[in-house]
């Protein structure tokens, strides 16, 4: 399948729609992450519908010292990548064509969740993600968009707007796309150098081993569940030499885990990766609610997100993994 490239919004809104119109919305440098949103997509969108993927590096997003001027443009390559996962456009608008008259002087604010975690560390950021997505979605007049899970806060901030403005669009998340090594796909991957990707597997490194440490936590507090305190049971289990057993599973499952469990366990690689060569340097480690990205106590139930944020040499990676706290609580 080939894409058709367009570059103003009048070509994009000649075209003739008979079905939905799904929308992938990238800055560009495509890889496999990209192309499994744009299948989904095509799944969303049915045979009689459309895709569009829009390649733009946003200008707004990217603070004093950041890496607008080096971000990965190989908009050909994006062109053909996005054709052979069934994108049906690519729409690559110059920043004139977004923002005729220049930097726009009515923006959207993200608001006091927009401010945590990346807001904190990029100022500014999510007010210009949110107005170049507002645009776009403008621009582009999609009934659905697609963004990956890996920017949890992002595409939660884009949920909100959507809900707190009225946009009429469906917005769809998908889960994050990993490298054999777990490594989360990311254009800025290509920056880091053989020793500088080791280090940085530790992002990943740390996410899986708070999601383990929950993941046992709770096999064991089931298993504590199924043994009933009583004497003729402890009798029994004695008798075929489970008590020991039993007791282990009842010990370990009534000492401290939950939240702070997890943290500890994430961190504590996070504090080996920080004595490599290269070191990672981090940023922040954060397990919150998604509703509004604030930390979560020890005693909180229900879904939640454990988000780490580091450099790497002069590259900053961000991941997350989804994770349910809860009487029956498991990793995700």
């Amino acid at each position: 399948m080939t894409a058709t490239l367009l570059r103003t919004a009048a070509d994009l809104h000649a075209r003739a729609r008979t079905g939905r119109r799904a929308v992938v919305m990238t800055m560009g440098a495509l890889h496999e992450g990209h192309a499994t949103l744009i299948r989904t997509a095509r799944k969303i969108a049915g045979p009689e519908g459309e895709v569009v993927v829009t390649v733009f590096v946003n200008p707004l997003q990217f603070g004093a010292g950041e890496d607008l001027d080096r971000y990965p443009r190989t908009l050909d390559a994006d062109v053909e990548l996005a054709g052979r996962s069934g994108a049906d456009a690519v729409f690559a608008p110059s920043v004139d064509e977004v923002y005729p008259g220049g930097e726009p002087q009515v923006r959207i604010s993200a608001g006091p969740m927009g401010e945590r975690l990346e807001g904190a560390a990029r100022p500014g950021h999510f007010d210009g993600m949110l107005t170049v997505v507002a645009k776009l979605l403008h621009l582009t007049r999609p009934d659905v968009a697609l963004y990956g899970h890996k920017d949890a806060q992002q595409l939660a901030l884009i949920r909100r707007m959507v809900r707190d403005l009225n946009f009429g669009v469906e917005i769809v998340g998908v889960p994050t796309v990993r490298e054999e090594d777990g490594l989360a796909l990311s254009s800025r991957n290509r920056y880091l150098s053989p020793a500088e990707r080791r280090t940085a597997l530790a992002l990943s490194q740390a996410l899986f081993a708070g999601r383990d440490r929950h993941a046992a936590q709770e096999a064991l507090r089931a298993r504590a569940r199924e043994v009933p305190a009583t004497r003729a049971r402890a009798e029994a289990l004695s008798a075929i030499g489970e008590s020991r057993a039993a007791a282990d599973a009842h010990a370990v499952a009534t000492t401290a885990g939950g939240p702070a469990a997890v943290r500890a366990a994430a961190r504590l690689v996070l504090d080996e990766a920080a004595r490599l060569d290269p070191p990672l340097r981090l940023d922040y480690l954060a397990l919150v609610d998604p509703s509004d990205f604030t930390e979560i106590g020890d005693s909180f139930t229900g879904e939640a997100v454990l988000a780490v944020a580091a450099r790497v040499g002069a590259t900053r990676l961000i991941d997350n993994i989804p994770l349910t706290f809860g009487p029956f609580g498991d990793a995700s």
